[in-house]
């Protein structure tokens, strides 16, 4: 399933470029950004944005989406449509259930959450409620 993308029968390809091609970061220089941060992990070891990937690693990947553990079913180093990032990788189902989940409660808090910031008056209130 490795896509023919001129590299000359190269099995690997660059972290940062992979991650960019699979549409986890939308511009490469995020993508490496993420991996010096130490956003990004390999084999459960953390990793440099210049390691290779290869076929049937396990990377996990932190982003403001969520976490994702994903495995490498695909190498390529050019960035195509969705669809075609989306079989550069598989998703574990713990990972997508433990995202549905943080996003369920982001949404709640949302909810419970005030429309908008108090006005100076409303501020006063507050104030004089917490002073007694």
């Amino acid at each position: 399933m490795a896509r023919d993308d001129g590299r000359d029968g190269q099995e690997g390809v660059r972290l940062d470029k992979w991650l960019w091609a699979a549409r986890f970061f939308k511009t490469r220089s995020l993508a490496h950004r993420a991996v010096v941060a130490g956003r990004v992990f390999v084999d459960g070891v953390a990793a440099k944005a210049s390691r290779t990937v290869r076929m049937g690693q396990e990377l996990t990947i932190i982003t403001p989406r969520g976490r994702f553990d994903v495995v490498v079913r695909a190498i390529s180093a050019s960035r195509g449509s969705a669809s075609i990032a989306a079989e550069l990788f598989e998703e574990r189902a713990e990972s997508i259930e433990r995202r549905e989940e943080t996003g369920r409660l982001r949404r709640l808090a949302a909810e419970t959450s005030p429309p908008e910031r108090p006005n100076t008056q409303q501020r006063r209130l507050i104030r004089k409620l917490k002073e007694g």
